[in-house]
């Protein structure tokens, strides 16, 4: 399994970044994919999920903000993150639980300026 983020940068509050993240290795189209982040001193969390039917859910703190998307195509993950705020600030992971083993790409940075 091969999971490769990108798209994290600095951005102002209130401002939008799109993270992609593509995969490789497994069965893209029938696997669930999410999105986890990590702030600074905090445990690592799940932001949010979209189904192999694109049924998306999400973490309360970022509803109606985040959409997260798929394309079965390029066998990438997207989240697009709107009205950012300085707690968003966080190290961003794709995820994806194959053959009961969760893996995790690198990770890419937001940074969210007040």
């Amino acid at each position: 399994v091969q999971l490769q983020a990108s798209g994290g940068g600095l951005v102002q509050a209130g401002g939008s970044l799109r993270l992609s993240c593509a995969a490789s290795g497994f069965n893209f189209r029938i696997n669930t994919m999410d999105w986890y982040r990590q702030a600074p001193g905090k445990q690592r969390e799940l932001a949010a999920t979209i189904t192999s039917g694109g049924v998306t859910n999400y973490t309360d703190s970022v509803k109606g903000r985040f959409t997260t998307s798929r394309d079965n195509v390029r066998n990438t993950v997207y989240l697009q993150m709107n009205s950012l705020k300085p707690d968003d600030t966080a190290v961003y992971y794709c995820s994806v639980l194959y053959r009961n083993r969760r893996s995790y790409g690198q990770g890419t940075l937001v940074t969210v300026s007040s």
